[in-house]
């Protein structure tokens, strides 16, 4: 905004104006902004499939443990409180944009660990299915993983914010041109201060929904509420 204000004050003062057709730099600002909107939206709504994926093979697998009356009350215990730790170290994962894997994969090998510890009470059957739904936990959580890890392309977001900086400087000088020298000077000021903050607002809004999980956008994924115990 300083910018903007920067730009009229120095047009008007050395009185410098003259006429560029916009379209241009709607093609260049507005276009790949917009797009790059659509796309963390799009990113966003993804991540809410796979963290549904995620709760729902999780429980499934609590169901399947607890269900099973072979299976002694240690081993349900011992189980649940695995499970309940993957659920809360992906949370955790996810909600600080952590990058290493390790700490949550050590805790998904125990479910594993445990199946071929309890090779004996938990039947083949029961087995058979187990893999299957940690199968959707893996494709779930590594999903969610990519999405945390690979944004929106880091190039694309510069080029729009170095043309978001640079476009006062272009803008200033038109606007003046076509207001006219008969209108006072507050409305170019407006204009050109009402344009960039509609500019930087969707940068901002495309900023947020681009980490979705850090809770501290408006539109941000309550993380919680995909969580083994909602709260």
């Amino acid at each position: 905004m300083l910018i903007s204000i920067a730009s009229v004050f120095f047009a008007f003062y050395f009185e410098i104006n003259y006429y560029i057709d916009l379209t241009l730099l709607s093609i260049a600002i507005i276009f790949p902004l917009v797009f790059t909107i659509r796309g963390s939206f799009r990113r966003r709504e993804k991540a809410l499939e796979h963290l549904s994926q995620f709760r729902s093979a999780l429980k499934t697998l609590q169901y399947f443990v607890m269900s099973n009356p072979t299976i002694t009350e240690d081993k349900k215990v011992e189980i649940d409180e695995v499970l309940n730790k993957i659920s809360e170290k992906t949370i955790e994962h996810l909600k600080h944009n952590g990058e290493s894997m390790q700490d949550l994969d050590d805790y998904i090998n125990k479910i594993y660990q445990f199946l071929l510890d309890n090779n004996d009470t938990v039947g083949k059957s029961l087995r058979e299915k187990m893999f299957r739904f940690m199968n959707d936990l893996h494709e779930a959580i590594d999903n969610l993983n990519a999405i945390n890890v690979h944004r929106t392309p880091i190039s694309l977001k510069a080029y729009c914010k170095v043309f978001i900086y640079i476009f006062p400087l272009i803008y200033a000088p038109t606007i003046i041109n076509n207001v006219g020298p008969n209108h006072s000077e507050f409305i170019t000021y407006m204009v050109v201060l009402l344009t960039e903050f509609i500019l930087i607002s969707l940068y901002n809004i495309q900023d947020h929904l681009e980490y979705p999980f850090d809770d501290k956008g408006l539109d941000d994924i309550k993380l919680e509420t995909f969580g083994i115990k909602r709260k």
